[in-house]
């Protein structure tokens, strides 16, 4: 990716300090970053952490950039883009702003340029996450390179060619921590409840769960068998596995699962087609 290229951020919280980090620290120039956001304290830290140039104003942020990423909550989505409105040029709006559609960004900014939406998690905030990104076919193969490079800084990538899979993607990665630290914190509590101490049952929670995942990430194998490769027969690991199966456990997690990409559904209805003009 370019250092050289100019960026704007639309909105100054984690997500955007967290993508300006992962920029600056691979090399890009601080003084190539524009950040707006209404919010004063929000302003001042990002200019004192990083040397950004700050704004209240969302236009003004814009102009002049290459890039535009949009980084304000979805709740006030409609209001942040149509006050930029007739969006100025840029080779690249980038927008991570969760469940917003393509169709309903290009219409509130009022612009015909590149549009990308990435779909980042919170893992993303530790540089060790994974975005879903999705563009229209009509969006040139540079901007499609640019747009996957900025969001690589802050952990791995997944394309789909669907907008609507970015549901199931919101369900699988950006809700997925949740289950997992529902999982640990279930396991942390009974290793108490069992006697041991809370800072051992912590450290056996979270260190277990980190070396699955890297098993998981590193083995050629796939996860399930891994898990019968730890799942003995008559074992300890056998008795576990038959009491979640009989407490349908796995179906539990499917349906959780569609529920959550049922909801990131709705909300993009919510905060899209039913708001702005």
């Amino acid at each position: 990716m370019d250092k050289d290229v100019k960026f704007a951020f639309v909105g100054g919280g984690n997500m955007a300090a967290n993508l300006i980090g992962a920029l600056v620290s691979g090399g890009c120039n601080p003084k190539n970053f524009r950040v707006a956001d209404p919010d004063p304290s929000q302003r001042n830290r990002l200019r004192q952490r990083f040397g950004v140039e700050i704004t209240d104003d969302n236009a003004a942020a814009a102009t002049g950039a290459d890039v535009v990423i949009l980084a304000v909550k979805p709740q006030v989505a409609a209001a942040a883009l149509q006050d930029m409105a007739p969006a100025p040029d840029a080779s690249l709006y980038l927008s991570v702003i969760a469940g917003i559609r393509e169709a309903d960004l290009r219409r509130w900014l009022d612009t015909d340029g590149s549009i990308v939406r990435a779909m980042p998690n919170t893992p993303a905030l530790l540089g060790c996450g994974i975005t879903g990104l999705y563009c229209a076919p009509s969006v040139p193969g540079a901007m499609r390179e640019l747009a996957e490079g900025i969001m690589r800084s802050s952990g791995a990538v997944a394309w789909v060619d669907d907008e609507a899979l970015l549901d199931p993607v919101t369900a699988l990665s950006g809700s997925g921590p949740a289950y997992f630290f529902l999982l640990m914190e279930v396991m942390t509590r009974t290793g108490i409840d069992m006697g041991l101490d809370p800072e051992a049952a912590r450290l056996l929670t979270q260190e277990t769960a980190l070396g699955a995942a890297r098993m998981a990430l590193e083995s050629e194998s796939g996860v399930a068998e891994l898990r019968e490769r730890v799942t003995s027969p008559g074992g300890t690991t056998a008795a576990a596995m038959e009491v979640l199966k009989s407490r349908g456990v796995p179906e539990a997690i499917a349906d959780a699962i569609r529920a959550a990409a049922e909801r990131a559904s709705e909300l993009a209805t919510e905060y899209g087609n039913n708001r702005g003009s």
